[in-house]
């Protein structure tokens, strides 16, 4: 069967969970990013490479334009992450890393300092699980992270995210410590066997 060209798939731009209003980047979200980034520069930090020096306002506006291109081109696709009560931007996730062929995806994550600790990025990233599988019809997402990144670790097991191995000495860390991966993964009959499609979970 012939694939559809990634760039005239249709799907929404964004849906709601519970506390989550989650949609693509848009024009002038720069600050609202920037605002964040600032807030959370010291726990960014210690896993984000693109968070080893403080971002500048215009260079912000720029990535988050950027952002939203790769969205239309469906080349990448970052979602920005809101109070759907407040609208004040909470941090960002995605599905990145993209093979249209399978398909596959690799979620990302990242959550302002004052809203830690509260349950959003395990909220945004079921929400982003369903929308991967039900939408976009996938086959395998995976969520990889640092063998010391406990949090990061705990939402990848929270949602039943199988541990299909670590990779050791896979790269250099941004402490420069040579670093074990975790590869976790979903497939269809994983998903399909969770309920993660709570009816509150996820409008789209």
């Amino acid at each position: 069967m012939k694939q559809i060209p990634p760039i005239l798939m249709d799907f929404p731009h964004s849906f709601e969970t519970e506390r989550l209003w989650i949609r693509l980047p848009l024009p002038g979200d720069g600050e609202l990013v920037y605002e964040a980034m600032l807030e959370t520069m010291d726990q960014l930090k210690q896993w984000m490479p693109w968070a080893q020096s403080p971002p500048s306002r215009e260079k912000t506006e720029i990535n988050v334009r950027q952002a939203h291109c790769k969205f239309l081109e469906k080349t990448d696709l970052r979602f920005h992450l809101f109070d759907r009560k407040t609208k004040v931007f909470i941090g960002s996730s995605g599905l990145h890393r993209i093979d249209w062929s399978v398909p596959k995806f690799e979620i990302g994550y990242w959550c302002r300092k004052s809203y830690m600790g509260q349950g959003y990025i395990t909220e945004a990233v079921r929400g982003l699980t369903v929308f991967a599988f039900e939408i976009l019809k996938a086959n395998r997402v995976e969520i990889r992270c640092d063998q010391r990144n406990v949090r990061s670790r705990k939402v990848a097991e929270r949602l039943g995210f199988k541990l299909e191995g670590i990779f050791r000495n896979f790269n250099v860390s941004v402490d420069q410590q040579l670093e074990n991966i975790c590869v976790y993964a979903m497939v269809p009959e994983d998903f399909y066997s969770l309920s993660l499609r709570k009816s509150d979970s996820a409008s789209m």
